[in-house]
């Protein structure tokens, strides 16, 4: 029990404020770790075993991810899987290899190090980019591609592990090495060994085994999980299905590690078998929370593993050894980047995001120096470097956050398209909203200029027939070369909020006789908008969400004409309100404090019904001449 509250109490405190100071909660979880073992020692031998629990994280992270790829997509992958991913680890453990043959690193050890930190930690990176909203970006797909193909590669890389050896070293095969670099005895490999399927078999059985595994999994996700799902989904025992998606992905897990695979890879292949089944979004919801807890225990227990009294011991060469592992690997992404054609700002996400070692190669390492690959105080030098480049990685991410993002953002927009059209409307954004008002414009004969910064996106409008240029809206030089000085109208239709607020600002600045209509998301968002100078904002939503009203109305045996009375009525008052809530209304608001606005919403939403119910008792007035008597049988017709 006080193991536990010690673990939960340094996650609750140390997340919180990491998060607060823009750090992220990997960090957090980090330093949480390192605080209540090697500083407090509130905690010790016992990280190593729980560890290895909580490496349960890492494979249903992987099984989420799968929900999210059904095979169609996962084909389309094929060639930033195989070319990016494979190119990654074998140009990095070619890299690093050389580099150590020569400092004089005898070759069969110089390969095994290389192929150990071409590996990057899944956790850590799929965990930052989906906490920090980038797993859709061509940065964040490509570090996906590489991250899938590494946990691939980790089964050759086992099996060359006892093609390095060197025999005089084969008597330590007796111990493992630890992330916290400390040695422990060998009774759980007697054990994996007891229960493996594949120990002692020849080659071609062993292939045969792990086939049939693998086959297992792939059918029983098709065949065999839905009729189990809807058996269990009967029962309305929530806890009971909760047991099952558990039970599915711990068994997956198992059968891969008996037959010698990735837990995480058979994971994934299930998950992208099961991405279009009906259950889908009920597993995720079942096991968002485990997988949130045993990622942030495995983090906690990757810094309580530390051995700083080895650190210290000799802290600039581990230091040297991690700064000198992440720039020759990071050198390789970036290049890999250039040669793929990522723009400037994912060059920097995949670079800097994969740039660290990860935890399979404790993995390696253990089963390395088990097979006679490394000495023992060797094992610990790799294990500490593969853990600090690990720690180092979130600081990787805050960099590119402040410096890459931010102060750089006019060089990451650098190679922008040159404009060579102008026209009376600029779209700024052309996602699923700024492509249907470019489509009406263009219909009608408005000749418009499309800025979108997202590269795929403006490759997919293309393709299409739509033109469109590459580049941030927000830069003014872009802005000018679209025209902006001739322009009548700027439509603002881009994703990011506050970049939508910054270019209102600027273009009512500075072009102050143009008009601005912008896209909201919201309430806040849209009084943002009227204060930066937009002449007009909508929310996007709004209109769908009253229509959808109406038609529930109509469903329901409302007359279409009261309907329309009422709708009218209820977005007169939407817009009275809006206007007088923007008196109470404050740009940077904690919304629970304001007790004036509050206080306004609430008298506010009370005279709707009011308001509503009036307007429909009225007579006709001039705007409804268009309607016509129902016909005799529609209430006939509706029943």
């Amino acid at each position: 029990m006080f193991q536990a509250f010690v673990y939960l109490c340094a996650a609750v405190i140390a997340v919180p404020i990491a998060k607060r100071l823009g750090l992220g909660s990997v960090l957090g979880y980090l330093i949480a770790g390192i605080l209540i073992g090697p500083i407090f020692g509130l905690v010790g031998s016992e990280t190593k075993e729980i560890q290895h629990f909580a490496e349960l994280g890492v494979v249903m992270m992987l099984f989420l991810v799968g929900l999210e790829l059904d095979p169609s997509t996962l084909w389309q992958m094929r060639a930033r899987l195989v070319g990016l991913g494979g190119l990654q680890v074998g140009l990095t453990a070619a890299s690093i290899a050389a580099v150590l043959l020569l400092f004089g690193v005898e070759w069969h050890l110089a390969v095994a190090v290389g192929l150990i930190f071409s590996l990057s930690s899944t956790a850590i990176v799929l965990q930052t980019l989906s906490e920090k909203g980038l797993t859709r970006t061509e940065g964040g797909r490509s570090s996906f591609s590489v991250l899938l193909f590494q946990d691939i590669a980790v089964i050759p890389m086992l099996a060359l592990m006892p093609v390095l050896a060197v025999p005089e070293m084969a008597d330590l095969g007796a111990q493992t090495v630890t992330p916290a670099t400390g040695l422990e005895g060998s009774d759980a490999t007697d054990l994996h060994a007891d229960m493996s399927l594949v120990e002692g078999l020849s080659g071609w059985a062993h292939a045969l085994v792990v086939l049939g595994a693998v086959a297992l999994v792939l059918l029983g996700g098709h065949f065999l999980s839905r009729p189990l799902f809807r058996f269990i989904a009967e029962s309305r025992l929530r806890e009971i299905f909760t047991a099952t998606a558990l039970l599915l992905v711990v068994a997956i897990a198992l059968l891969m590690t008996l037959v010698g695979l990735s837990p995480a890879l058979g994971t994934f292949l299930a998950g992208v078998i099961l991405a279009n089944s009906e259950f889908r979004h009920e597993l995720e919801s079942d096991i968002e929370p485990f997988k949130g807890l045993l990622l942030g225990l495995f983090f906690i227990t990757v810094g309580a593993g530390i051995d700083f009294s080895v650190l210290f011991g000799d802290l600039p060469t581990l230091l040297g050894l991690t700064l000198g592992v992440i720039l020759v690997k990071g050198a390789v992404l970036f290049g890999l980047a250039r040669l793929f054609r990522l723009a400037h700002g994912d060059r920097w996400l995949f670079t800097l995001g994969l740039a660290q070692a990860g935890e399979f190669g404790f993995v390696l390492l253990s089963f390395g120096l088990q097979s006679g690959v490394f000495a023992v105080e060797a094992a610990k030098t790799l294990s500490l470097v593969v853990a600090l480049s690990m720690l180092l990685t979130p600081v990787l991410f805050v960099f590119y956050d402040r410096l890459i993002v931010g102060r750089l953002g006019a060089r990451l927009d650098a190679e922008a398209d040159e404009v060579d059209e102008q026209g009376p409307v600029i779209i700024a954004g052309i996602g699923r909203f700024g492509q249907i008002v470019n489509r009406l414009l263009v219909a009608s004969g408005i000749q418009t200029v499309v800025l979108d910064h997202e590269a795929a996106q403006i490759d997919i409008q293309r393709q299409v027939g739509v033109k469109a240029f590459f580049g941030d809206a927000t830069r003014p030089e872009l802005l000018r070369a679209a025209g902006i000085e001739k322009a009548r109208l700027l439509i603002v239709a881009i994703d990011d909020r506050d970049r939508a607020v910054q270019l209102v600002e600027h273009v009512h600045r500075y072009y102050p006789n143009i008009k601005i209509l912008a896209r909201a998301f919201d309430v806040n968002h849209l009084y943002l908008l009227e204060q930066a100078g937009a002449d007009l904002a909508l929310r996007e939503v709004f209109d769908t969400s009253v229509r959808l009203g109406a038609e529930a109305l109509k469903t329901l045996g409302m007359h279409p004409f009261k309907v329309e009375k009422m709708t009218r009525a209820f977005r007169w008052h939407d817009q009275t309100g809006l206007d007088q809530l923007y008196h109470l209304w404050d740009a940077h608001p904690d919304v629970a404090r304001n007790r004036a606005f509050l206080a306004r919403v609430k008298e506010h939403g009370e005279t709707l019904a009011q308001v509503m119910e009036t307007d429909r008792l009225q007579l006709h007035d001039r705007t409804e001449r268009g309607w016509t008597p129902p016909p005799k049988d529609y209430h006939r017709h509706l029943s």
